[in-house]
């Protein structure tokens, strides 16, 4: 959650693997983007455009 505190801008599970220093290889994207998807479910994220996900404001 901090790094899209401190990038203030939607992030791809890419860009969130760059920024917490993991290897950039399909499965770690993958795990992101799986991740991402159930915070977005739980209401936590928001995924403004389809892969793009940001923080939910209110």
């Amino acid at each position: 959650m901090d790094a899209f505190a401190d990038l203030a801008r939607p992030l791809r599970a890419r860009d969130l693997c760059q920024s917490l220093n993991l290897p950039i290889v399909s499965k770690n994207v993958e795990n992101t983007r799986s991740k991402l998807k159930r915070l977005v479910s739980r209401g936590i994220l928001v995924e403004t455009e389809p892969g793009l996900f940001t923080q939910h404001r209110p």
